[in-house]
């Protein structure tokens, strides 16, 4: 066997057998309460990493490190019942868990929940309220919530109309490499710089 496809072969073994350490150490981690090992347990049943996928195992784990505050695993169950994934899609549960999260400053929560309130899913429609949620997620360097944020001051929903700011946020998110952006900036005469 030449030596590049050993090193590769060997390389793989160790990963494998470091994928199956891992999911040992954050199984009995989790078990004993550690947050981190519950939400790190969840994504990897969530994704099927070193175990098999299995979304009832990722909610439980998801939601035992939610309930302790972990704001990761608060955005990640969140995700999970508004996609209905291995429990009945629940909005309003989903809004709880992406508030909670967004409430600790997490970008991401605050993103989803800004995009609840614009689509009215588990909450009553509040544009203005999506706008304030944007903001916090944008000035984060979210770069959903810059484009989304962009969106709104094009539009004048929830914001005073604003193209400077729209073009603002838009730049924002293509400096970070957003399509979406760039093709707004296009169309409105704005440049990437």
């Amino acid at each position: 066997m030449n030596k590049p496809i050993f090193f590769v072969l060997l390389c793989l073994c160790i990963s494998f057998a470091e994928s199956g350490e891992q999911v040992k150490i954050d199984t009995l981690s989790a078990e004993y309460g550690d947050a981190a090992s519950q939400h790190n347990l969840g994504v990897m049943y969530m994704m099927g990493n070193g175990i098999p996928q299995s979304y009832p195992l990722a909610l439980k784990w998801f939601s035992k490190a939610a309930k302790q505050g972990l704001a990761s695993a608060q955005v990640n169950l969140g995700s999970m019942y508004k996609e209905s994934l291995g429990v009945t899609q629940n909005n309003a549960e989903a809004f709880i868990w992406y508030q909670k999260a967004a409430l600790q400053g997490h970008a991401a929560g605050q993103n989803n929940l800004a995009l609840m309130y614009m689509l009215g899913l588990g909450v009553t429609p509040n544009p203005i309220e999506a706008s304030r949620w944007w903001l916090k997620a944008a000035q984060q360097g979210h770069v959903s919530a810059q484009l989304s944020l962009g969106t709104l001051y094009e539009l004048g929903l929830g914001v005073p109309k604003n193209s400077d700011e729209a073009i603002k946020w838009w730049r924002k998110a293509a400096m970070q490499g957003d399509s979406s952006a760039k093709k707004q900036l296009s169309s409105v005469g704005g440049v990437t710089k």
